[in-house]
Order: structure tokens, then C-alpha cells, then sequence
């Protein structure tokens, strides 16, 4: 069972926190919805371009915006159609024009070919030249290229090409219409599609598609012509190709081939086409021709060789480059590929909005203020990773949800128990990355350019650089994999297979991305997320282990607490007897600890490196001080002095460079966050959140100091009365909304705030935090709420040692037990107000303003009573004088005062006993005329 006494537990801290973190979210809802809201505002601009780039790339069209054409539709309508790519383009014989096909001329002396009339009646065949080593095989070859009938098969249009041999003109004269093709032009409404057979029967023509979009196919018979040789195969087609202004003399052939020593054993030919078309294509698809050819002779021999059952189906090809104006395929692919960006932007809009918490609370000190009262490393990990979870949980939920609506393919396309693990896993990594770059960053402001130079930086790198690198297969896939380490390069892979798959699903009426399609080593996604699951626990514990010092894991080497202390002789002046007597008491306690010291200071020291060429600056000299249990100590000295630095040495904001100290018998430099669990801490700065109100604060602390259920809230009730700031209904209002003065008072309540085992006492409204430190507690007070906060402090230093920075001497005087004077990092003198003022203060002040012409007589009877009288001041008539106490009566001032003025004018005069701001004075000056010398 957990000690009502003792700190606080780890559920204990934790649940203190998770309350904190709700109350600030609720004070948050603004920031949120706006932040939910964000991806909606995206998505919807991006719907919104892509419907109006869509509907501007279908103007025209016969079909409806969003239409996608069957395989049948495009081939024969693709004007009307959304083809969303370049489609497969079916290799095609090349067939000559009617007027250009060969025939006999005077030109190649050829009697085998048909006779010109031929062109008349646009019954010419088309002609294949042949030659080889081995006529009687390349005869028995050609005779196999064209079938005796064939049949195209509509319901696979594009396969049935294969069942067949078919070509189509080169060119078709549309006017008004420059063909920018994904097909062959032939596939333009009125164009033809010839079916080559050995023999045309009537009526052997056909078409395909509907009225005003029919295509017409034709049967054209194919003629296979020997030559000797490959000399005359050349002869013939260079003189059957010649072109004149006002004659054209063209004797085209579909195709030519020498099987040179082709047997039944080796397959080798060469094989003609034509390179370059007649006007207005001019070779753009003379390369796509070159598949059909090759087919067509390889198809011959496999036939030769294996029988009719055996058929070589030809490969299909693409053109490219494909100009993006030439139909929505473009479109679709420009809003795919900013779709991607678009969407890594907004899930990458969460990295700011972490960054920007965890650093904020460093850089204001306000986790090592939770830590300073008790918070441990393992809740605050805990609940700071459960506060973002549920709100990247709740943003990709928005994100996915609306775009899912919208119809985006990305997300409606795929398996939504696929995207819900990808987007799940990323977004844990996401917040350990997080973690992870903000140990790097101190200052917000900072963190917020390298946070978006992160999202922006991260986007345009995928666009432009990884995904020609994903989508390259020539590109090495281990170095792939090294690129997916960094998460937001993971995450642009996913959302780019995602549209990848998204594409393909729309095209063939399929379904999206599914669990089987993790096993295609091709999509990558597989690796993806195994890097995304790794890389999350890596990057939490590597986080971890960065973060929580007292790890055994960080690997990191814990300094010797003696190792570090060295003895030097800059504590002061040598013969200041009480710095010397403190540090031989730090010497006795580190023979015989004696538990009712609370704090002891051994020889500490701190050094700040020189910087910009600048020597290096010692904050604070070798500092001994031992402090008991009941005592309030003061530290007073000039702006600079290292007051402030030696508090954050004892509260661990930064680390001592020699030396060391014990809070309650603990060492600063291994046991900080056990000291905690025993301070209290009111430092210079307010540490508060500005949403929370002061009885929010009281609670959150308070139960970090194990305080729970009535005894919580009577401790909470009793610290807001002693600060006044119970009455008129500030306790419950947001700290934002306070004075200085206010926040000064609630940030002395925190740390006075805990264990309410001494209320018997204390009145249990005062905490028992062993050892607090209060840095200049009551700046910016008025009066009143000044004196009521003396009072606090006069209590509460009851079995408890308090160590007091101020610049106000009347504080000092009026709180601490104990005083030490700080110049220049170097305890100069140590003990009561009253000692300090005996020691070094041990005069009468005498003031008297008379004329000028008199100043010289008064400051003779002042040298007459006291020869060691000092003048301190001198101006205009008025002289001022320190006047050591053994050598004078106050009586005696008074008698040179009647004497004076029995002989001239005495305008005024003054006797005043020593203050401790003039022993403050006199001590510093002291101080720094030594450091001078």
C-alpha cells in the first residue's frame, strides 16, 4: 500500500497529469477544431481542382464527366472517352494507301506483281518480299504469314489482334482534327481496320461500334513475293519510293524479310520496315509497326516447327511522350501526383503542433518545474504520449473519413482495415519522431521553421526526386529502402502504392489495395511498414534513453561525486573568519553527517566556456555552506553576483562544473530526481500555464506531492488564503488573466505546497517540502500583499530550510536567520543582520547640512570628537559621516550640533545606526576593489 507520507506513486503522478492535460485540452477546444478542420479545407480544394481540371479536360466529349470507357469503347471512340493513360496500343501491320500499294511499273521490273488497274477498283493487295539461303523454307514460311480466314473476337478486342494479322493505314485525312494519338488514327470514327487473309471472299467486310462511331474493317488480301536476294529486295524498295511535287511514284510494301540461314534447327532474319510515312504522320507510329512484323515471321516458324495449336502473342506497346493536353489521362495523373504531396503535407501538419508543445515546455522550464515536485520521468513519457495519440487519432480519422466521402481514390478504393493499420503505425511513429527532434531544439520559434522546412521539405523531395526513384526499376531497391528510413519518405511511398493501386482499380473495374496485396514485392509495402513498426520503438527508446538521465540504458557515464572536488582559496577575502568556519562545518559533515542539515554545499562551482573570443566566466567560486533544518538563508549581492546560478545548480536546471552538494543527504549530481521529490521551488520566472486557474495549479501540484482527497483540497484551500488569492473569485480564474504581483504570490503557494503530515503544526495549509528555494518571491508586490506574504514564508520555514535570493534588504532583515553577501560568484561574508551589521556596519551615520562657507569648520570638530571618522559624502553643504561607535557618544554628535548652530546657520542634521543595505554596500565595494587589485 502506498505511504500517505512518502512521494508519490507512478499512478499517482501519472493520474495528476493525464487531469492537467485534460483541463489544458479543454481550454484548448479552438486550437483543435482548427486543426481538425485543417485537412477538410485541403481535401476540399483539392476535390475542387480536380473536378474543375477534369471537367475542363472532357469538354466535348459525347460521354459524361467521370465516364471511363470499356477496352472496346476506347479503341473505337477513344475521342469520347477518359482514358486516364496511354492506353496498350496494339502492334499493327502498316498498310500502304490503295493509290501507293505495289504494283508493276516500269521502275521495278517485278512480273509477279499485280497489275496497276488494281488501284481503280482499290483491290490491290498488300505485298510481303521474302528471301533466304533456303528458298524451299522461306517459301513454306511465307506461305504461313497470312491465315485462310479469321474472325476479330469484340469481346477481347484487343487480344482478338492477336488471333489474326491486321494492319491500318498510315494516315486519315480528318480536317479540323490534329491527331495526337494514343491509338492507331485508323481508330478515329471513319477510319478502317483491314483483316489480311490469303483470300477475300464477298461480303468479307464487317464493323464494329454504333451508328456515327463505327469502325469499318475491311479484308485485304496479303501477297507473298520471293526475291533473291536482299539486293534486290533493297533495289526494289528504293526505286518503288520515289516522291516529286508533281509526281508521286510509290510501290509500298507492308514489310520485308531475309531469313538468311534459317533451318529447322536455327531461326535468324532481318527484317524491313518502312520509316517514314507519307504526309501527316510522318513516322510518329513507325516503330509501334515493327512488334507486328517481327510476330508475324516468328509466328510462321513456331507454326513450322510445333503445328497450328501453337500461336506467339504479341506484346503490347505504349508511345510516349504523351503531351498532357491530349485527353484527361494527363489530368488524372497531375491531380495523382499532387494528391500525394497534398496528402503527406497534412499528415505531416502534426510534427509543428507536437514539436511545438514538447519544446515550449522546455524552454520555459515548465517540465523541470513539474519535475522539481515530484514528476518522474515515466508518466510524464506516458501521458505526453497518450495526450497526442488521441489527437493524431482523431485527425486522421477526419482526414481519412472526409476524403473517403469525397470519393478520393486513395482512401474510398482500398481496404479500410489495411489503411486504418498503415495510418495507425505511422502515426505512433510520427509522435516518437517527434520526440526524438525535439531533444535537438530549445527555442520555439526555432522549432517552428525547422517543423514545416520538415513538412514542406519532405513533400517536395518526394515529388520531385523519390517517386522517379520508387517508379524506376533500374534503380536499385536496397537504396529505396534506405530513403523509406526517414518517416516521411515511408509515408509518401504509402500514399503513392495507394494511388498507384487506386489508378489501376478504376481502369480495370477492380478492387483496391487488400492484405494479399502486401505479399507483391513490386508495391514495397510490405517493407514500408515493417520499417514504420521498427523504426517507432527505435526512435521511442533511443528518445527515452536521451531524455531520462538516470538510465541505465543511455549508456551514459554518471559523474563521481568526489572526483569532482577540488579545493581553492577564491571564496572570499582571507580574513573573513565566518566564510572559513563554514567551510571547516562542511568538512566536519562530510566526516559525520548530522541529518538536521538539510543542505550542504561542498567547494561548488560553476564555469560558463568563453564564447565569440571571450574569456570564460566563473558564476560561481568554490561555494561551502551548510544549512539546518529550520532555517531561512538569505542570499543578497549585485545583478550578476551568481546568486540565480547557484539556485539552479541545487535544482538541477543546470549542472555544477566542480564540486558538489547534498539536499537532505542526497547528491545533485546522481540523486536529482529523488531530491525532488523533497523541494520546493519558486524561481525568479512564473512557470504557469496560462489556461489553468490557481486552484488548478494547487491541485495538479499538490497531488504530485502525494496529497489526495480532502486533505488536498483543505492544503489547496489554505495556500490560496495565505497568498491572498481566495477572495472575490481569482482562485478560479485563469492565471492569464493575473497581474505580476498575483502570479508572484501563486508561484510562492506551489512551491509551499505538499505533505500535509505537520498540519498540527503548520495549520496544513503550509507544505512540507524540506527544502524550497525562493528567487526574489516577492517582486512586483504591493506592500500589503508583501507583508502577508512574509508571513507565509515566517511560517512555513518551520522544519524546513529556505534558501531566499532579494534585493530588498528590508526582506532579508526581516525573513532569513542567516545572510550571505555574494560579489562576483564568491561568498564574501555569511551571518546574521545583526552580526553582519556589527562586523561591518560598526558606525554612526551623522549628516548635517549647513553653508558652504562652513563646510570645512564642521567637518574639523567632527575629525576633533573622532580622528578615524570617515566622510563618506560631500556636496553643496551637505557632508555625511561614518563615525566608528567605540570612539563616540551619541551625546557627543549633539554637543558639535548646539555648537554649530551658536556660530552659523544649520540648515538640518541626522544621526542614523548602521542598515544592512549599508553593509551590503561597503561588503561589495570591498569586494569588487579586492577583485581589482
Amino acid at each position: 500500500m502506498e505511504n500517505p507520507h512518502g512521494p508519490a506513486s507512478f499512478w499517482t503522478q501519472t493520474d495528476a497529469l493525464f487531469r492537467k492535460n485534460l483541463l489544458l485540452q479543454k481550454r484548448r477546444k479552438k486550437e483543435t477544431c482548427q486543426l481538425l478542420f485543417f485537412p477538410v479545407i485541403l481535401c476540399t480544394l483539392l476535390y475542387l481542382l480536380k473536378f474543375f481540371l477534369s471537367r475542363g479536360a472532357k469538354l466535348g466529349n459525347a460521354f459524361p464527366p467521370g465516364y471511363a470507357c470499356s477496352d472496346v469503347e476506347q479503341v473505337y471512340n477513344f475521342t469520347k472517352c477518359l482514358i486516364p493513360w496511354p492506353h496498350e496500343f496494339p502492334p499493327l501491320l502498316q498498310i500502304p494507301y490503295s493509290r501507293d500499294r505495289a504494283v508493276r511499273t516500269a521502275f521495278p521490273p517485278f512480273g509477279d506483281l499485280p497489275d496497276g488497274s488494281c488501284k481503280k477498283s482499290n483491290s490491290c493487295p498488300v505485298t510481303v518480299l521474302v528471301t533466304g539461303s533456303n528458298k524451299s523454307l522461306v517459301l513454306d514460311l511465307a506461305g504461313r504469314f497470312f491465315p485462310r480466314s479469321s474472325i476479330l473476337n469484340t469481346s477481347d478486342i484487343l487480344n482478338g489482334f492477336a488471333d489474326g494479322v491486321f494492319g491500318t493505314s498510315a494516315f486519315v485525312d480528318h480536317s479540323n482534327y490534329r491527331p495526337k494519338m494514343y491509338f492507331d488514327p485508323a481508330f478515329l470514327p471513319g477510319g478502317t481496320l483491314y483483316n489480311i487473309q490469303r483470300r477475300c471472299r464477298r461480303n468479307s467486310s464487317s464493323s464494329l461500334g454504333s451508328e456515327g462511331n463505327k469502325l469499318d474493317i475491311k479484308c485485304i488480301k496479303g501477297l507473298r513475293l520471293w526475291r533473291n536476294s536482299s539486293s534486290e529486295i533493297n533495289d526494289q524498295i528504293f526505286k518503288g519510293d520515289r516522291d516529286g511535287n508533281s509526281e508521286r511514284i510509290t510501290n509500298e510494301i507492308i514489310a520485308a524479310y531475309d531469313l538468311l540461314n534459317s533451318n529447322d534447327k536455327k531461326f535468324n532474319t532481318s527484317v524491313w520496315y518502312k520509316s517514314a510515312l507519307n504526309e501527316g504522320d510522318q513516322g510518329k507510329n513507325s516503330m509501334m509497326r515493327v512488334a507486328r512484323s517481327v510476330n508475324l515471321v516468328s509466328n510462321a516458324y513456331l507454326e513450322y516447327l510445333r503445328g497450328t495449336d501453337f500461336k506467339i502473342l504479341f506484346e503490347f506497346v505504349k508511345e510516349m511522350p504523351k503531351h498532357p493536353d491530349s485527353s484527361s489521362a494527363a489530368v488524372d495523373d497531375l491531380i495523382a501526383m499532387f494528391s500525394t504531396t497534398f496528402f503527406v503535407w497534412i499528415v505531416l501538419r502534426l510534427i509543428p503542433v507536437i514539436l511545438a508543445n514538447l519544446v515550449y515546455e522546455k524552454q520555459e522550464n515548465i517540465r523541470i518545474m513539474m519535475e522539481m515536485h515530484g514528476l518522474g520521468d515515466g508518466p510524464y513519457w506516458l501521458i505526453s504520449y497518450i495526450y497526442f495519440l488521441p489527437i493524431s487519432s482523431a485527425y486522421m480519422l477526419c482526414f481519412s473519413a472526409y476524403c473517403s466521402f469525397l470519393g478520393l481514390g486513395s482512401f474510398k478504393t482500398h481496404d479500410y482495415s489495411l489503411q486504418f493499420v498503415f495510418f495507425y503505425v505511422y502515426i505512433n511513429l510520427q509522435i516518437a519522431f517527434s520526440f526524438l527532434v525535439a531533444r535537438m531544439l530549445s527555442k520555439v520559434k526555432t522549432t517552428s521553421v525547422v517543423a514545416y522546412l520538415i513538412v514542406f521539405a519532405t513533400g517536395l523531395v518526394g515529388v520531385r526526386s523519390f517517386k522517379d526513384k520508387v517508379d524506376d526499376p533500374s534503380f536499385p531497391r536496397n537504396l529505396v529502402t534506405v530513403l523509406e528510413l526517414y518517416p516521411g519518405l515511408a509515408l509518401y511511398r504509402v500514399f503513392h502504392e495507394f494511388s498507384v493501386k487506386a489508378r489501376e482499380a478504376r481502369l480495370s473495374h477492380t478492387s483496391g489495395m487488400t492484405w494479399e496485396d502486401l505479399n507483391d514485392s513490386s508495391n514495397g509495402m510490405k517493407e514500408v511498414l515493417i520499417i514504420m513498426v521498427v523504426e517507432w520503438f527505435v526512435f521511442l527508446f533511443v528518445s527515452y534513453c536521451l531524455d531520462n538521465k538516470s538510465s541505465i540504458f543511455c549508456f551514459r557515464r554518471k559523474p563521481n561525486p568526489f572526483s569532482q572536488r577540488t579545493f581553492s582559496s577564491d571564496f572570499g577575502s582571507a580574513d573573513n573568519a565566518d566564510i572559513a568556519q563554514e567551510r571547516e562545518k562542511v568538512e566536519e559533515l562530510r566526516v559525520r553527517p548530522d541529518r538536521t542539515y538539510s543542505i550542504m554545499c561542498d567547494n561548488l562551482r560553476k564555469v560558463y566556456p568563453g564564447m565569440d573570443g571571450n574569456p570564460q566566466k566563473v558564476a560561481v567560486h568554490g561555494l561551502s555552506l551548510a544549512l539546518a533544518r529550520g532555517e531561512c538563508f538569505g542570499m543578497l549581492g549585485p545583478n550578476g553576483a551568481g546568486k540565480s546560478t547557484f539556485i539552479k545548480m541545487m535544482i538541477g536546471l543546470t549542472r555544477p562544473s566542480a564540486g558538489t552538494a547534498f539536499v537532505e543527504g542526497l547528491n545533485i549530481q546522481t540523486e536529482m530526481e529523488r531530491v525532488y521529490t523533497s523541494m520546493g521551488v519558486c524561481l525568479q520566472h512564473d512557470l504557469l500555464w496560462e489556461t489553468l486557474t490557481a486552484r488548478e495549479h494547487l491541485l495538479f501540484y499538490g497531488r504530485l506531492k502525494n496529497l489526495k482527497g480532502p486533505a488536498l483540497h483543505r492544503a489547496v484551500e489554505e495556500s490560496l488564503r495565505s497568498v491572498n488569492l481566495l477572495n472575490g473569485g481569482v482562485a478560479d480564474k485563469q492565471v492569464g488573466k493575473y497581474s505580476r504581483g498575483m502570479k508572484r504570490r501563486l508561484s510562492v503557494a506551489i512551491s509551499l505546497i505538499g505533505d500535509p503530515k505537520h498540519a498540527n503544526i503548520i495549520h496544513v495549509n503550509l507544505s512540507y517540502n524540506k527544502v524550497v528555494f525562493m528567487d526574489e518571491p516577492s517582486t512586483g508586490l504591493d506592500p500589503a500583499s508583501r507583508n502577508e506574504l512574509w508571513k507565509v514564508v515566517m511560517r512555513a520555514k518551520r522544519n524546513r530550510v529556505i534558501i531566499l535570493t532579494s534585493h530588498s534588504m528590508e526582506e532579508a532583515e526581516h525573513l532569513c536567520d542567516r545572510i550571505g553577501i555574494f560579489v562576483d560568484g564568491s561568498l564574501q561574508c555569511i551571518g546574521n543582520a545583526k552580526q553582519l551589521k556589527a562586523r561591518y556596519g560598526g558606525f554612526y551615520v551623522f549628516t548635517i547640512t549647513t553653508s558652504p562657507d562652513h563646510d570645512q569648520e564642521v567637518e574639523t570638530s567632527v575629525r576633533r570628537l573622532s580622528p578615524s571618522a570617515n566622510k563618506t559624502y560631500h556636496l553643496s553643504g551637505t557632508q555625511k559621516f561614518e563615525l566608528p561607535k567605540n570612539e563616540v557618544k551619541i551625546a557627543d554628535m549633539l554637543e558639535i550640533v548646539e555648537v554649530a548652530k551658536s556660530k552659523f546657520t544649520v540648515q538640518a542634521w541626522g544621526i542614523a545606526d548602521t542598515t544592512l543595505e549599508d553593509v551590503f554596500i561597503k561588503v561589495a565595494r570591498g569586494a569588487e576593489a579586492f577583485n581589482v587589485i
